[in-house]
């Protein structure tokens, strides 16, 4: 059994001060994918990763401070991708994946949205050219696990208030719709494929007490290949894990 968590840790050097490291220690992860690292590993204490026995890949962003996944794994890959080959997309260090024998394991960052029009243009492009690239992906590695934080709620029951955020960016008609396409090339969520409740989310903004009120958005997710439904055995959300404005996404799978 393979524990897989997937966190968006808003800046690991600030989740490392905020216990990061003694958090990791209690979840007893075989593998965590990180997002929004906005760091490289020079700037990093990596016998913190080391000494608790990962071993690490990381893939930072171009640009300093932004963005920026990695993958920390108990069990060493027999191979490590970084990035998609799409350009614009690997400057801003938004894929990377880790094989294991027959499973392939990714830690995605899409991009947000909400800072205005340009870059809402942008995720839509990057959210076509993803799917080009999984659909050619899962031709040659069919199980794949896709762990990360995809800036947009799926539906009405992934974000606290649906009618007044129908206009926002994460919850746009054109992002759900792509979604739904998506999970019909081939994929679980597999949150949902355990847990059918709603009031769970994985974001909360940082105005209005918004995490201690549980007005959040689900944005954060662990998809998985059809082709693993059968081994998919547990899959939860840990939000007492307060490193980030965003809480991490737990799965069990037995590969």
């Amino acid at each position: 059994m393979k524990r897989i968590i997937s966190y968006n840790v808003h800046g690991i050097r600030a989740a490392l001060s905020k216990g990061f490291d003694q958090w990791m220690d209690e979840t007893k992860a075989d593998i965590i994918c990180l997002q929004e690292i906005k760091a490289s590993p020079e700037q990093l204490d990596l016998t913190i990763f080391e000494e608790k026995g990962y071993h690490h890949y990381w893939y930072p962003a171009e640009k300093k401070g932004y963005s920026g996944v990695a993958i920390l794994s108990r069990q060493k890959p027999d191979k490590v991708i970084y990035g998609s080959g799409i350009k614009e997309s690997d400057r801003e260090g938004r894929v990377i994946r880790a094989d294991y024998g027959d499973v392939s394991v990714l830690s995605i960052y899409a991009p947000s949205g909400s800072s205005g029009d340009e870059r809402q243009d942008f995720k839509m492009l990057w959210l076509a050219s993803f799917q080009k690239y999984l659909i050619k992906l899962k031709k040659e590695r069919t199980k794949l696990i896709l762990a990360g934080d995809f800036n947009i709620c799926h539906r009405p029951i992934d974000i606290h208030n649906p009618i007044s955020n129908a206009k926002s960016s994460g919850f746009l008609p054109e992002e759900r719709e792509w979604m739904d396409q998506f999970l019909e090339k081939g994929f679980i969520d597999s949150f949902r494929h355990f847990n059918k409740e709603p009031h769970q989310y994985t974001w909360w903004s940082f105005r209005a007490n918004a995490r201690n009120k549980n007005l959040g958005w689900r944005i954060d997710y662990q998809f998985a290949s059809n082709e693993l439904e059968a081994q998919l055995k547990r899959s939860v959300l840990l939000p007492e894990a307060r490193h980030s404005d965003h809480c991490p996404v737990l799965l069990e799978v037995k590969f």
